[in-house]
């Protein structure tokens, strides 16, 4: 009979312990539990802890990627135009706030290039303003339909807004794009919504879950002028979550189900299904931003009984994992 050395060009090695650090591709013998192991890379993302916000808030916007992030506005309470930058560790405050302080916003762009636009000022308002990595700047441009508790994608020069909550008249599928000057109308959504997350940019977007009268899963894509619903939904229906990514890979984590008020469930979404994670939030909440990709993602903020300032990192894959060679 062969021997591991013989097709593998060295000996297994004979260990008492599992190592503390292994590699992708070890293998080795555990002679206290007495069983052949090796490691292979996870396809599972993980939650860690990263730098605390300056200012606990919730229903705010976010923006850039997961070591050069944007946090703005949102409410303390009371309302505020707070803008914080993130370098992948720490938040820094800049003294320059919004304009017009406000929550139930959206946002989208960049660290130096960010776009912030309608929400509660108290009030829907329609009010943009650009970022250039120092300053807000009011838009001449302001949403066709003022709105909060909507979702927004894109970036500075191309962003995409679509449903959210109109006071007196109820939720809304409206979409608009913005050209860096002004919004025009793009396609509705086929389902009606606020409180919903986004992904992905003005001509190839994506919407997920919200609520339609109750919290929903229900997701759709964008072309530039047509939304298409996608039969399969998020397994767990949510509001108010933080989501990320592209329309071919997108996050969706946190959140409020139709059950319980906070939830730490995260599913990434492959351009047809979305699929659970093992990975869950360390603090289950709610109006949370997001920020960055699938795959290396930033969730910051949000509320459980009160407004919270926890940042978690999300990375997948998350590194090698021990199994076991079960002989039979």
């Amino acid at each position: 009979m062969a021997e591991y050395k013989g097709i593998k060009g060295f000996k297994v090695q004979y260990l008492s312990a599992d190592p503390s650090n292994p590699i992708v591709g070890q293998t080795w013998y555990n002679s206290t539990s007495k069983d052949l192991k090796y490691t292979s890379l996870s396809t599972a993302g993980a939650w860690s802890t990263g730098g605390n916000l300056n200012t606990a808030r919730a229903y705010f916007g976010g923006a850039g990627t997961q070591t050069a992030a944007l946090a703005f506005g949102g409410e303390i309470p009371p309302n505020t135009g707070a803008t914080e930058e993130y370098d992948g560790s720490t938040w820094t405050s800049n003294p320059t706030g919004l304009n017009t302080a406000r929550k139930y916003l959206a946002g989208c762009g960049t660290q130096t290039a960010g776009l912030a636009f309608g929400g509660d000022a108290p009030g829907a308002t329609g009010a943009t303003e650009e970022y250039d990595g120092s300053t807000w700047t009011t838009s001449p441009g302001s949403l066709g339909t003022a709105r909060y508790t909507f979702a927004g994608c894109g970036i500075q020069t191309a962003g995409l807004a679509f449903g959210g909550y109109i006071p007196g008249t109820g939720n809304t599928g409206a979409t608009e794009e913005y050209n860096g000057t002004s919004w025009t109308a793009g396609g509705n959504l086929n389902t009606a919504r606020n409180a919903l997350g986004a992904a992905g940019t003005q001509t190839v977007g994506l919407a997920f879950g919200g609520n339609d009268g109750g919290a929903t899963g229900a997701t759709e894509e964008y072309n530039g002028s047509t939304w298409t619903n996608n039969p399969t939904g998020l397994n767990t229906a949510r509001q108010l979550f933080a989501s990320c990514g592209i329309q071919t890979a997108a996050l969706a984590a946190g959140g409020a189900t139709a059950t319980v008020s906070t939830t730490g469930a995260t599913e990434e979404y492959n351009g047809s299904t979305w699929t659970t994670s093992p990975g869950s939030l360390g603090t289950g909440r709610k109006g949370l931003a997001g920020a960055g990709l699938q795959t290396a993602a930033l969730a910051f903020g949000g509320i459980t009984t009160t407004q919270v300032a926890a940042t978690e990192e999300w990375n997948s894959p998350s590194g090698p994992v021990t199994k076991t060679i079960t002989v039979s």
